[in-house]
């Protein structure tokens, strides 16, 4: 199955740093042309213009895709659905990405949706058999509707389920070898649920499938000091905000990443309290910086 699922090395992501593409920055960017690999973009933001003439987001959307790779990153599939796949979310997914020919496409390992009913979360799943194949089905019939492979990100998690049977890494070690598709790395939510739930972020990531990677990605978390721990107690929750700077532990757990993988296309994440262009485009060059030294190393 991975087979028909692969795409050619010249249709994939430059091994560049990105960044996601947010509508406070479109005019800058067609001004100054900065030097970056690709953006992102979340592609239910562009849904609603695909067909429709006109209109601002399209017409951005259409002169930054002229000069810069994309890459469409979901947030509305809810992949782990119990309920089945939206096929009106997947057709205007598939006619979303026919018109603007990313790269790479990727979703969440969660669900957001049950029936009729949309949640504004991104919310976990028990890590089981039964979730397996479940999500196993979902992944196969958006390849094969798509026609092209699409990655699934690591989630960021505050609770854990008791009738989980698998970690986390082994259900999406699972996951790529039954379906072909590949993995989407956050290392900041890698770190968030290590922190939230006790285990060890860079075991985490050493276990992480180098061959299955696609992309990385690298956000920021708020810290709430005096959170109730699952036993009651008082303790600090680490949430994945993506409003801010990612701090030096993830930065730290990115640079092992590369030692042992490899450069990989690598995405600043800031959805929340967006920042001036060159604030962001300072995090992706220090991304960038990150992958050069990766790459100097291989070569000698």
């Amino acid at each position: 199955m991975a087979d028909r699922h692969v795409l050619s090395q010249s249709h994939l992501l430059p091994y560049r740093a990105g960044a996601g593409l947010k509508p406070e920055h479109y005019r800058a960017i067609l001004e100054a042309r900065p030097d970056i690999g690709w953006f992102e973009v979340h592609p239910e933001n562009y849904m609603g213009i695909v067909e429709v003439a006109g209109g601002p987001p399209q017409h951005y959307l259409e002169r930054i895709r002229a000069d810069y790779p994309l890459s469409f990153h979901g947030v509305g599939l809810s992949i782990g659905s119990a309920s089945g796949l939206s096929q009106v979310h997947l057709q205007r997914l598939k006619n979303l990405l026919r018109r603007y020919q990313p790269r790479q496409f990727s979703e969440h390992l969660a669900w957001s949706s049950h029936g009729a009913v949309f949640t504004n979360d991104l919310l976990p799943l028990p890590y089981t058999a039964e979730t397996l194949n479940l999500v196993a089905s979902h992944v196969d019939t958006v390849q094969e509707t798509l026609g092209q492979r699409m990655l699934i990100e690591n989630p960021s998690t505050y609770i854990t389920f008791s009738t989980s049977t698998m970690l986390e890494v082994d259900f999406l070690v699972e996951l790529a070898r039954r379906t072909g598709c590949g993995l989407l790395l956050d290392v900041n939510n890698a770190y968030v649920s290590a922190c939230n739930h006790g285990f060890d972020a860079a075991a985490y990531i050493d276990a992480f499938p180098a061959e299955a990677i696609g992309e990385i990605h690298i956000a920021g978390h708020a810290v709430i000091e005096d959170g109730a721990d699952a036993d009651g107690s008082c303790g600090t929750l680490l949430v994945d905000a993506h409003d801010r700077p990612a701090c030096a532990a993830v930065w730290s757990l990115y640079r092992r990443l590369l030692r042992r993988i490899g450069p990989k296309p690598s995405l600043i994440e800031w959805d929340n309290d967006i920042p001036a262009w060159p604030l962001l485009h300072a995090e992706a060059l220090r991304a960038e910086a990150e992958i050069a030294q990766c790459q100097l190393a291989t070569v000698s």
